[in-house]
């Protein structure tokens, strides 16, 4: 199965390199990396158009003029693997904290029939990172029930970024119309893919904290977010 991974990246220079090289190492067949970078400050897309030179054919990169936001960086990173003929598209972060290993689990998930597979941090075997202080795992928490109780998802992890999509899936998401552009996006997704009957697999992982880098998520963007999910209903009410 063709797959094509959609690394949306904001200054990730530190992290770029060894997470391609870690995707190519595990899955050296059938596997394309689209990188897609917010004209990041620290070089992150110089290092990524030197990558494309050391793997061929196996990476592409879409450069945007600036920081236009993780919804809209996905949207087009389905968009290019619809076009492209890609039969499966994944989603990460470049950061390590979805661990490269655990995507073969996600691809099995969908070659086995679900038509989107999450790694969830929410079900028996998966936990947040061991050093993250007590406050931070409950706001984490707090936030996926959040949006799991007002849309009525029966998904456990329904805030998480670490997916692969079917392309049959894909074609039928209303992409037009997901408008969310920070994490809610996230939940917008997985919400219009529920009502659309969308199959869905979680897979247990451990969601590790960043290593290089600033974490992008902020009080402003949290706020922004518990907003947003009571709009999904309206926005999604014809969505069927």
């Amino acid at each position: 199965m063709k797959l094509l991974v959609v690394i949306p990246t904001f200054n990730e220079a530190e992290n770029l390199q060894p997470m391609i090289s870690a995707l190519f190492s595990l899955y050296p067949e059938g596997l394309n990396i689209l990188i897609v970078d917010d004209n990041s400050p620290d070089g992150t897309g110089v290092i990524a158009d030197e990558l494309t030179l050391q793997f061929p054919g196996k990476l592409e990169v879409l450069h945007r003029m600036g920081k236009l936001g993780l919804g809209s960086a996905y949207i087009q990173g389905f968009q290019f693997g619809l076009d492209h003929g890609y039969e499966m598209i994944g989603q990460m972060d470049a950061d390590f904290s979805h661990p490269p290993a655990k995507l073969v689990a996600l691809i099995e998930a969908v070659n086995n029939g679900a038509d989107v597979a999450l790694g969830s941090r929410y079900i028996p075997g998966g936990s947040l990172d061991k050093n993250w202080p007590a406050w931070r795992k409950f706001l984490s928490g707090f936030g996926n029930l959040y949006a799991r109780t007002i849309l009525n998802l029966p998904i456990k992890d329904v805030t998480g970024g670490f997916k692969v999509w079917s392309r049959a899936m894909l074609e039928k998401m209303p992409l037009t119309t997901i408008r969310s552009n920070g994490y809610v996006f996230q939940v917008e997704m997985i919400y219009a893919a529920t009502k659309l009957g969308c199959k869905t697999r979680e897979i247990p992982f451990y969601f590790a904290d960043r290593k290089f880098g600033k974490s992008k998520m902020s009080f402003r963007i949290q706020v922004e977010a518990a907003l947003r999910v009571w709009r999904l209903l309206w926005i999604h009410k014809e969505t069927k």
